[in-house]
């Protein structure tokens, strides 16, 4: 059953239509080989392509309806084009009406910034299961329509999936909503037309200036989901990130801080720290936590604000706060039989990573060695390679600097940006192996009893990337086998 394009586009601003102005369409679509019958394709720029080349084979495989920002040179009496200024926002627009606008019936929170997204919107859908809600999860990891399972492919997922994962979010009763907001999301207008109770912000730091070119550009991106938020909305933002309150300027809702070290609306004090948790003093009560790191005292914090701005009962997420365990690949720890520790952690920024080692560092308590396994992402901003080698010989005793996930380029070629980051003094340190899993076996057999092994850049991924193609890796399993776990 189709959907009239006169209610699929209420609400967008059309320049021009040209054509039936009274036609149904089945089905919405972006990528013309998926076009059918009767379907409406949208001509979207993006960086690789542009949709608009692709407007002909659209109207061959059936399109009855075109959107587009300029007419094709030529263009059939059968076909109505719809002329707009932006045709992802209009994507994004025309899908959220398709899908009967979802974001109304559920409370969606979104969770940005360069690193925790996935540690915050994982530990809220926990959460608020832990309380007794049906709840949605949208991640980098996994995404979840309550207690079903739908592997993620992406951050955040393109317009027609999203707005379609919403649906059958509330369509199975769920009440919330907790997504991670990528930087390219944003920027791609994915997100633009949804209602968001809430937005958090975590921190920013140096990423994704493969895509963004500038750091300024990146910065008000991520400005920009901000700046979006309705009158009724909340935003809770990161006090100790010099960023923090700058995403709260043009922010037309109710405005709220967390903060481990200034004067915030949501405060939180570490009292003691151990390789098996820590112990908070949060919002003036002590809890212990599973969680190790001064990075995971934000996270909570930020769950902590989110749950009492969405009307929880302090006691009651405190004591849920309290149960909650580690996201996959986020800071997890494997020992071997011989008293060896080893880290998988998805570190794959320079802060992040600075944030793992500090946090190692501060948690060391005699002579361990601390051996550190990273490698870098091809195809991605290589200006952060040279800073993740200078942090890691900075702050281990010895480093092995291995492939990650290569994509198209050459892994060692990676390997050799990296190196420049690493000064003179510290290059005795440094050893290169290529293949991650030889890297991860000399670290553990260069480790001694009370080591401490951090395997870097992964975390929850199970497969790398080489070429195109995608081989199963797991670095937990390869630790696990040479522990002999």
């Amino acid at each position: 059953m189709g959907i009239n394009i006169n209610e699929l586009f209420g609400s967008v601003n059309i320049q021009s239509i040209k054509g039936n102005r009274d036609v149904e369409v089945n089905e919405i679509h972006f990528d013309s080989r998926k076009v059918k019958h009767g379907d409406l394709f949208v001509a979207c720029r993006g960086t690789m392509s542009d949709g608009h080349d692709f407007i002909n084979t659209a109207v061959e495989r059936g399109a009855t309806v075109i959107v587009c920002e300029e007419l094709p040179d030529s263009s059939t009496s059968e076909t109505t084009f719809i002329v707009v200024e932006d045709s992802s926002a209009t994507l994004s627009q025309i899908a959220h009406n398709f899908y009967n606008k979802p974001t109304e019936n559920i409370q969606l929170v979104g969770v940005t910034g360069t690193n925790g997204k996935t540690t915050i919107a994982t530990l809220l859908y926990d959460l608020f299961k832990k309380l007794g809600y049906k709840v949605g999860l949208l991640s980098t990891v996994c995404n979840y329509v309550d207690e079903k399972e739908i592997k993620a492919t992406h951050t955040t997922p393109d317009a027609l999936q999203l707005n379609a994962l919403l649906a059958e979010m509330v369509e199975a009763g769920c009440e919330y909503c907790f997504m991670e907001v990528s930087s390219h999301a944003i920027d791609q207008k994915r997100v633009g037309a949804l209602n968001y109770k809430g937005g958090i912000f975590t921190n920013i730091t140096h990423d994704h200036l493969d895509y963004h070119k500038t750091f300024d550009a990146y910065l008000k991106v991520k400005k920009a989901f901000f700046d979006q938020l309705g009158k009724k909305s909340f935003a809770i933002t990161n006090a100790d990130d010099k960023n923090g309150k700058l995403m709260l300027q043009n922010m037309k809702g109710h405005k709220f801080t967390y903060s481990t070290r200034s004067f915030a609306d949501y405060r939180c004090q570490i009292l003691e720290k151990h390789f098996t948790g820590m112990l908070l003093e949060m919002d003036g009560t002590e809890i212990w936590t599973n969680f190790i790191g001064d990075f995971n005292a934000h996270n909570l914090l930020a769950v902590y604000g989110t749950a009492r701005l969405l009307n929880q009962d302090k006691d009651e997420v405190l004591r849920g706060i309290s149960e909650l365990k580690s996201v996959d690949g986020r800071f997890e720890s494997i020992i071997s039989t011989d008293g060896i520790m080893a880290i998988v952690d998805y570190a794959h920024t320079p802060d992040a990573l600075k944030n793992v080692l500090e946090t190692i560092e501060a948690l060391r308590t005699g002579n361990e060695q601390v051996i550190t396994v990273v490698g870098a992402g091809g195809d991605r901003d290589k200006t952060k390679r040279p800073l993740m080698a200078k942090i890691s010989a900075e702050l281990s005793d010895k480093v092995i600097l291995t492939s990650d996930n290569p994509r198209s380029e050459d892994p060692d070629q990676i390997i050799k940006d990296m190196k420049e980051g690493v000064t003179a003094n510290n290059t005795r340190k440094v050893l290169a192996i290529t293949d991650r899993k030889e890297a991860i076996r000399t670290a553990c057999m260069l480790a001694q009893k009370d080591d401490i092994i951090l395997v870097a850049g992964k975390g929850h991924e199970d497969y790398q990337e080489i070429k195109g193609i995608k081989y199963h890796f797991d670095d937990k399993e390869i630790i696990k086998e040479i522990f002999k776990l």
